[in-house]
């Protein structure tokens, strides 16, 4: 079975990069979320996405062409026939195993169920369904249109021809498939956390200022953002996320979250999507 139609569960930041990268690889798309809303921001934010690349030379096709290509649901059971779904919602395992069995009992034996988890067991989550071989972690990175680094995370179930299909797909978007081992935070988040979560406890000691980490980070070692900035793009209830999923996989305190994180997220910021994380953002 060739993937011709996938599915995306989830608008938001990863979702509609997702959605954006299939549509210009020549695949039908359907951008699934429970909030309207949110699917109209969606596609603005798409179609602002295309209009720039396309002003930059960087499309072979109209920016309304592939527009057209993405329709829209509020409903999971406009999902049901695609060969393709990919899961990109908040990073909380009961969410995912929930919609997990729900597109189990809706969608086709052969389609195959993919989650952009950046940290969560693909075998817990397979475990919520009757098909894990038909399982499968795709981590995009953020911008996914702009990032060519997607992890591939095969389930203990999943099969062979499952991720061959999927590595494939994923060259046919143009990027490099990198596979990793089903261990908490896979590989980029495994590495990159951690630095992160300790760059919050040396502001948290007082070791630097937010921006004095940050540019430091970036002149000393040459990373194109700052730790800080990256957490507030990532979002904050995220990283927190991914390293409660580290420290309880691996029971390590190497993995303890800043208690600064836990309290900025416990206030509600969460970085550039709520308007104030390390900066503020207008």
């Amino acid at each position: 079975m060739s993937i011709s139609t996938v599915g995306v569960i989830g608008a938001g930041q990863m979702g509609n990069g997702i959605a954006q990268s299939m549509a210009m690889a020549g695949l039908e798309v359907i951008l699934n979320d429970i909030d309207g809303a949110s699917i109209e921001r969606a596609l603005a934010t798409i179609q602002k996405s295309l209009t720039r690349m396309e002003s930059k030379g960087k499309l072979s096709e109209p920016a309304e062409q592939v527009m057209g290509r993405i329709k829209t649901s509020t409903e999971l059971s406009a999902l049901a026939q695609t060969q393709l779904v990919v899961e990109a919602v908040s990073e909380n395992e009961a969410l995912k195993k929930s919609l997990f069995k729900q597109l189990d009992e809706l969608c086709p034996a052969e389609t195959i169920l993919a989650s952009n988890t950046s940290s969560i067991s693909i075998t817990r989550i397979a475990a919520a369904t009757n098909r894990p071989d038909q399982v499968i972690g795709m981590h995009f990175m953020n911008p996914v249109p702009v990032m060519k680094l997607v992890e591939v995370i095969r389930g203990l179930q999943t099969s062979d021809e499952v991720n061959d299909k999927i590595v494939a797909l994923v060259e046919q978007l143009g990027k490099v498939a990198v596979g990793s081992e089903d261990r908490p935070g896979f590989i980029v988040n495994r590495i990159l956390l951690p630095m992160i979560n300790e760059a919050v406890f040396a502001l948290y000691e007082g070791v630097g200022e937010a921006k004095a980490i940050d540019d430091a980070m970036k002149l000393g070692t040459a990373h194109p953002m700052g730790p800080l900035e990256l957490a507030d793009m990532i979002g904050l209830d995220t990283c927190l996320s991914i390293m409660e999923v580290l420290y309880e996989g691996f029971r390590d305190s190497k993995y303890r979250p800043c208690p600064l994180l836990r309290s900025m997220v416990d206030a509600g910021y969460l970085g550039r999507k709520s308007g104030q994380g390390f900066y503020s953002y207008e």
